[in-house]
């Protein structure tokens, strides 16, 4: 293919990523001046490819609403895979769309496939089972996810009307960092411009995006999915809780991720035992706290609770339940523990 012809379908791809694309940034994304950008928007026009001219300081091209990408071609490897992302997609995590638009797809990529590829095809779905049930979380809508996609691969503000958890609704003017999937949902983290602090949104709780004029500079630091997970660690929930706990931080990971808790060394110096154990200040936020006594043992490590209060209750109460049930000399004598009342 040569260099000309390429030129004009990276030109497609820029343009079909949506929004609108000044003369300046094709011309340095190309390669090129900006009269053979104008030359290479006309070659796509004859093409029957709907590029409008948008005038204005921000102006430049874009595709006209409502385009539809041409025919793909596939080879036997790449359909299958298409095929394979589709099924698994479906079951395993959230749609990028609606769940038909993910068995239309399939559908039709199934349809062109040979004879031979949709046998072998259908027979692995035929014996492919999940151990998890398919994920039912909300999916986000195709055009808010592409348009801050683009913000963010641009570093253009975007501008979204956003419905919190209460129920309240208000618009942000966001500089978006990164996109981030995490168990089943999507999630957006950046710069909200009008409180100047850093947040993180859920993409199918953002009803309308839209790219605005300027851009911005990307801060240095963690990367979005660490951004993300921080927030979820520390997010302001009913009990802060503070653990010191000795061991590596991969034993402690296993059991409080990094969407969980966050960890600190509290002294390098003071290591002893295994390899990497030490001890280590691990803070999160719940709203309840009935759920980390059975973590805590299961970490077999030691620890001491420095708040709250109610959480050593809660561990001493289990300790006491696990110490009774391994005394009992004969299980068949005594009636099984009722935590919720007496047994009948």
């Amino acid at each position: 293919m040569s260099r000309p012809t390429s030129r004009v379908l990276t030109l497609l791809e820029l343009l079909q990523s949506g929004g609108t694309r000044t003369t300046a940034e094709l011309a340095d994304r190309l390669g090129v001046e900006g009269r053979t950008v104008r030359r290479y928007v006309d070659q796509l026009i004859d093409l029957d490819v709907p590029v409008e001219s948008v005038r204005g300081r921000y102006g430049g091209y874009r595709l006209a609403p409502g385009y539809r990408l041409p025919p793909l071609m596939f080879s036997d490897d790449e359909a299958l895979a298409v095929l394979l992302g589709l099924v698994a997609g479906r079951r395993a995590g959230p749609a990028t769309a609606q769940q038909t638009a993910s068995e239309t797809a399939s559908a039709k990529i199934r349809r062109v496939l040979p004879r031979h590829l949709a046998r072998r095809l259908d027979t692995l779905r035929e014996s492919l089972d999940f151990t998890e049930a398919p994920r039912e979380f909300p999916a986000p809508d195709t055009g808010v996810l592409l348009t801050v996609a683009d913000a963010v691969r641009h570093r253009r503000p975007v501008a979204i009307r956003y419905t919190d958890r209460d129920g309240r609704r208000s618009e942000r003017t966001l500089h978006a960092y990164g996109i981030v999937a995490h168990a089943g949902r999507w999630y957006v983290t950046g710069r909200d411009a009008g409180l100047g602090e850093d947040r993180t949104f859920r993409l199918d709780r953002v009803a309308d995006a839209r790219t605005l004029p300027g851009s911005f500079e990307a801060p240095e630091g963690p990367a979005p999915a660490q951004r993300l997970l921080s927030a979820f660690a520390t997010a302001e929930y009913r009990h802060a809780v503070s653990l010191r706990v000795h061991g590596t931080v991969e034993q402690i990971r296993a059991r409080l991720p990094a969407g969980v808790a966050t960890l600190e060394e509290i002294d390098p110096a003071a290591g002893g035992g295994g390899a990497g154990e030490r001890w280590l200040r691990v803070e999160l936020r719940a709203e309840r706290l009935d759920w980390l006594p059975p973590v805590l043992a299961a970490l077999d490590r030691p620890f001491v609770i420095d708040r709250p209060d109610e959480l050593r209750g809660l561990v001493t109460a289990l300790a006491d339940r696990l110490a009774a049930s391994a005394g009992r000399p004969d299980h068949r004598s005594d009636p099984p523990y009722a935590p919720d009342g007496p047994t009948s």
